[in-house]
């Protein structure tokens, strides 16, 4: 799932490029500054970031220091993988969804909107997104101790 999920919101780089490419044109080359549209870019990062984080750690592709790691036997790399599932990863992962719940929540009692003239007006949606993260990690992080003990 965590997969799945990663490769849809990679499909979302495109559009991120696109949006970027019509504020940077648009800002100088034509002198228009769109606030929204620099923002919607910014809401389309955070998807793309926070979507695709359990991807890239199911392709070990996350930042590893290695100096021990690399050389070590299968069962040591098992027990060190399930160790950082279990002991660091599972449980940061409960911090933050506990902490974001709060404040995304702040956000949608109020209705929150963007503080810049001309901004979107549903920044409580994009606070929304950092559910996705804990989400997707915690699916990766399953995902990866059933195949380190598979």
């Amino acid at each position: 799932m965590s997969d799945y999920l990663g490769r849809f919101f990679a499909r979302l780089i495109p559009v991120l490029l696109i949006l970027v490419m019509v504020v940077v044109i648009g800002r100088y080359f034509f002198g228009i500054g769109r606030v929204d549209i620099q923002e919607l870019a910014l809401y389309v990062h955070a998807l793309i970031f926070l979507g695709c984080a359990g991807w890239a750690y199911s392709a070990d592709e996350h930042v590893r220091v290695d100096i021990f790691y690399r050389n070590a036997s299968p069962a040591y790399k098992k027990l060190v993988n399930t160790f950082g599932i279990l002991f660091f990863l599972l449980p940061m992962i409960g911090v933050l969804g506990y902490y974001a719940a709060d404040f995304v929540a702040a956000s949608w009692s109020v209705w929150e909107i963007s503080t810049e003239p001309g901004g979107l007006s549903i920044v409580y949606i994009q606070k929304s997104f950092i559910f996705l993260f804990p989400l997707v990690l915690a699916l990766a992080g399953i995902k990866e101790l059933y195949r380190t003990w598979k």
